[in-house]
């Protein structure tokens, strides 16, 4: 809509009332660290929080992205909304009366903003109606349906404002309108009634259906979902009992509306948004019955998607209150629940195969929902299995295989070509094979002797031009002197050199800046015979070195006066050398946040270097085990195989907490 200029006086007001933190929670999960709070920035990518919001300043900033602002600039930036119009929303949560600077214009504004505050209002009367009428004799069935059938509670009942729909054709619309004076075009915008196709008037969308009020994440009623009570219940055409042309679908969701898309929502949110951010995790269900009953099991991390395919857009909207990304994708074990679950797999998993979700994919046994399961078993039962949820990429692998006979040639080639189809979207290589390894398992039909040809042959598939073989011998003439022709990629990380001069400048920082860790880090160097791999930076060790030994302290690293006062002073006469390591001697507010966590930067950084050295050593075994003969020197050739290999096996673990813990103090 057209919105005219804002009075300043009404700007300020929104700037006073509206509270930072309390706007900024409703999209980012935020903890208390000091007097400020902390979580994930919501304008980049990051795996550990540099976004903060002071309650005190009312600003909020990102030391990652440095995006920061008030609170109307985190709304106007989040979600690329004008100036005015977030004003304006503002305004009507915080009850700030709106002003212009063209008074004129005051009252078709007043009249654009009320649409919205109409429809909000019409449909929390609407659910409060259909509240009521499940008390009445004619909602005894609905009720008891409800109790009997689904098992509920009454708490349960009042916290999810379950009604009941009457069965006339305009019960809904007379009460509204004839008792509430609601303008017919509101309930129509409100998608409560519809025009009759055959003569004047309306008839109501909703009728003997058992009703399920869908609120947004400010617990506002913006649509419904209707559950049929009857089998056998019919459609009429255009509201003419006469037409009756088709069974009723046994739920029905309200139409797209100004407040409502079905894309862009997710049943149960505003009751699990809290629950998700205390247990870092969310669990997606299909029906709206098995979110209710997963809430009044004390299960209250469980939302439900709308009937429809999970989007990406619902992905994101959960994930903003969980801090790790772990999302649980609960969908029937029948085959449409398979289909659910493979469709919102296809949504999410370029997320996925990035790391940005931790997903997993949770079947009930004996192909229940987890209402159904929840009946007969305990909430303790379900947590457990939802502990022991399967990651996406094992649910596929199963699905891959599933009703297969590998023995059969054509079952085996399809089977195979799948599997290479999902491994070559993995990009991280660590991730890549494992699942390298544990497919060719599956594929040796436990024969571990093929296990070695199985795993070439799916590196091949994948990438043959990153797969490094031995050198040229058949794969017989292997197989006959008893030696397993081992693949290995060798390509390494592309963002290697970056990752180690981050980790030896974090160290290297760590060093300068904090007196009371330099003997832990002199030793961790001493012990693990580690030296720094950039030269800018063993230049800087050198001649940390050199002062230590011209004080005569070798081993006294903590006592070091004026530490980097005396480098400044020895980098006078080394110009080129200074501008690659200046910066180390300063530190800004990310550097404190970096450095504050001193054990986590000094095993990010070790690690970091440990891992260059291992992977020298697994190289050098690897090219000697190349060149050796298997059939002319057998025991050389075992010896580099063990040799490379258990220098393959260091390297990925030392891997996997390099890269875990330099992402954490990114």
């Amino acid at each position: 809509m057209q919105i005219p200029r804002l009075h300043p006086d009404t700007i300020e007001e929104v700037k006073l009332r509206a509270d930072i933190v309390d706007v900024v929670s409703e999209y980012v999960v935020l903890r208390k660290r000091g007097k400020d709070f902390v979580g994930l920035c919501p304008f980049h990518d990051e795996k550990s929080p540099s976004f903060t919001v002071s309650q005190t300043k009312q600003m909020y900033y990102c030391f990652g992205c440095q995006a920061g602002g008030n609170a109307i600039k985190f709304v106007m930036e989040l979600g690329k909304r004008s100036f005015a119009d977030v004003v304006l929303d503002l305004a009507r949560r915080y009850q700030v009366p709106v002003q212009t600077l063209e008074p004129e214009q005051r009252q078709e504004l007043q009249r654009q903003l009320s649409l919205r505050e109409q429809l909000y209002e019409v449909l929390a009367t609407s659910a409060q109606f259909y509240q009521h009428a499940l008390r009445q004799s004619q909602g005894q069935k609905a009720l008891q349906y409800l109790q009997s059938n689904r098992q509920l509670k009454e708490e349960t009942i009042q916290q999810f404002g379950l009604g009941y729909a009457p069965a006339g054709w305009e019960t809904l619309y007379r009460y509204l309108v004839d008792d509430k004076h609601y303008p017919v075009q509101i309930l129509e915008k409100a998608g409560l009634i519809k025009p009759r196709r055959e003569g004047a008037g309306y008839y109501d969308v909703f009728r003997d259906r058992l009703m399920i009020p869908i609120r947004d994440v400010q617990g506002r009623v913006i649509a419904f979902g209707g559950r049929t009570l009857t089998d056998d219940d019919t459609c009429f055409n255009g509201g003419n009992p006469r037409n009756a042309v088709s069974q009723q679908p046994k739920y029905l969701n309200s139409p797209e509306t100004e407040l409502f898309s079905k894309g862009k929502t997710l049943f149960a949110l505003d009751q699990a948004k809290g629950g998700i951010s205390q247990l870092d995790q969310a669990v997606v269900v299909e029906g709206y019955f098995d979110a209710i009953a997963l809430h009044a099991a004390g299960i209250n991390n469980a939302v439900a998607s709308l009937g429809t395919a999970l989007s990406l857009e619902q992905v994101r909207l959960i994930l903003r209150y969980t801090e790790s990304k772990q999302l649980v994708l609960n969908f029937d074990a029948d085959k449409a629940g398979t289909n659910a679950a493979e469709r919102a797999i296809g949504e999410i998993a370029e997320l996925a195969y990035k790391g940005e979700v931790q997903l997993k994919i949770l079947n009930l046994p004996d192909g229940k929902d987890a209402d159904e399961y929840l009946h007969q078993r305990t909430p303790e039962d379900y947590g457990e299995l939802l502990k022991n949820a399967p990651l996406w990429l094992d649910w596929q692998i199963q699905q891959i295989i599933q009703d297969r006979d590998l023995k059969q040639a054509t079952d085996f080639q399809q089977v195979t070509q799948q599997i290479v189809k999902l491994l070559k979207n993995i990009a991280n290589s660590d991730t890549r094979n494992y699942y390298v390894s544990y497919c060719a398992e599956i594929l040796s039909l436990g024969d571990t002797r093929l296990i070695p040809l199985r795993v070439e042959n799916l590196l091949t598939q994948i990438a043959p031009a990153a797969a490094t073989y031995s050198k040229p011998v058949s794969v017989k003439k292997a197989w006959g002197s008893g030696k397993s022709p081992l693949p290995i990629s060798n390509s390494s990380l592309p963002t290697e050199r970056s990752l180690l001069e981050h980790a030896e400048a974090l160290l290297l920082r760590v060093y300068l800046h904090c007196p009371e860790q330099r003997q832990m880090i002199a030793d961790e160097l001493e012990e693990r015979d580690l030296q720094f791999s950039l030269s800018h930076h063993r230049f800087l060790w050198q001649q940390i070195l050199e002062i230590l030994s011209s004080d005569g302290e070798t081993k006294n690293f903590a006592s070091l006066p004026n530490l980097i006062s005396r480098l400044q002073d020895r980098f006078l006469e080394f110009d080129s050398e200074i501008g690659l390591i200046s910066h180390l001697f300063h530190v800004d507010e990310k550097n404190q946040k970096e450095i504050l966590r001193t054990p986590q930067v000094v095993q990010a950084a070790i690690a970091c270097m440990d891992l260059v050295m291992l992977e020298k050593r697994y190289r050098h075994f690897l090219e000697l085990w190349q060149q050796t003969d298997p059939e002319a020197e057998p025991e050389r050739y075992q010896y580099y195989y063990q040799a490379f290999y258990a220098e393959k096996i260091k390297l990925q673990q030392i891997d996997r907490q390099r890269l875990f813990s330099i992402t954490e103090l990114n």
